[in-house]
């Protein structure tokens, strides 16, 4: 059965949000990739506090798929430690998870 989950991750730059939504939804790794512009993200990174201005990434997927689009993620992502996370999807409307089924098939 599909388990629903979503994935999130951030990048520098909104070409490469676009480009690896595009390779994310072309692989059939996701049913649909949500692009949230202009983040305020304050991390600690190598001993020094950063303030950036990120792109987040929103990945529909199912549970199944995860190694995939991890290998996908450490191939195409231009960060040395991408952030990559997901998160369970207890509920929704079924017709919406039907579709995010069928279209990663």
């Amino acid at each position: 059965m599909f388990q629903a989950v979503m994935a999130m991750t951030t990048t520098n730059t909104e070409r490469e949000a676009k480009k690896l939504a595009s390779l994310i939804v072309d692989a059939r790794l996701a049913a649909c990739v949500q692009i949230v512009p202009k983040i305020h993200s304050i991390y600690r990174w190598e001993g020094q506090i950063h303030d950036d201005q990120e792109y987040l990434l929103l990945i529909k997927t199912g549970q199944e798929l995860i190694e995939k689009l991890k290998r996908l993620m450490e191939k195409n992502h231009s960060y040395e430690v991408p952030e990559f996370l997901v998160v369970p999807i207890v509920d929704g409307t079924e017709n919406y998870l039907e579709w995010m089924s069928d279209v990663t098939k």
